[in-house]
């Protein structure tokens, strides 16, 4: 009799597959509609609690090609308010990702991994108020699905709580439950195109 893979196999081969039909639903999506529901998704996030008392947010840039949530005029809303926003930075020699503080989103630049990242010395972020998320998929109790490299996973816990995390997915993104391994970490809201979602054990905001 053939013995059964561990749980943690069972878990990497069923978000392998899942992951390939997330990025095909969401790259059959036309762009139009992709802009207009990141629209929606930066309203809501504008009228967010935690956003709105903000001093310090770390966003992500768009990939576009990929038809990820576009969170760029979020950047712009955010800098007329006078809040200081970060952006994800890989440290090349570890894999290990932190969060920069830009002035300006010129500076970004591609630097190997497929996304747009910080000056290598840009600063990094003294403190973070909230932490906003991109997503293959997410589930009620706040888990999220990437691409696999596991940066925000391994990233959060160093700087929430006090920060607020939000997963940011358009609404056919958000199923009923994902495969879920022992180093995945949930945030605490998730945000689509059609709701605003606190996770059902996500730890509580900073008060």
């Amino acid at each position: 009799m053939s013995r059964l893979p561990p749980d943690d196999e069972i878990v990497r081969r069923a978000k392998v597959e899942l992951r390939k039909r997330m990025r095909g639903l969401r790259n059959t999506t036309p762009e139009s509609a992709c802009l207009e529901r990141s629209r929606r998704i930066v309203a809501s996030l504008l009228a967010h609690d935690s956003v709105q008392n903000a001093r310090t947010v770390a966003l992500f840039w768009p990939i576009l090609a990929r038809h990820e949530v576009d969170l760029r005029t979020l950047d712009e809303a955010l800098r007329a308010r006078g809040v200081a926003l970060a952006y994800p930075s890989i440290d090349a020699d570890t894999r290990e990702m932190t969060f920069r503080v830009v002035g300006d989103c010129a500076a970004l630049e591609e630097r190997g991994l497929g996304f747009e990242e910080p000056p290598p010395d840009a600063p990094v972020a003294e403190a973070l108020d909230v932490i906003i998320a991109p997503a293959l998929a997410t589930e009620p109790r706040g888990f999220r699905l990437g691409y696999g490299a596991g940066f925000y996973d391994r990233a959060m816990p160093a700087w929430s709580p006090p920060a607020v995390t939000i997963a940011v997915c358009f609404e056919f993104q958000l199923l009923v439950e994902l495969p879920v391994g022992e180093g995945d970490v949930p945030v605490q809201w998730i945000v689509t195109d059609a709701r605003v979602m606190r996770a059902e054990n996500a730890p509580l905001d900073r008060p």
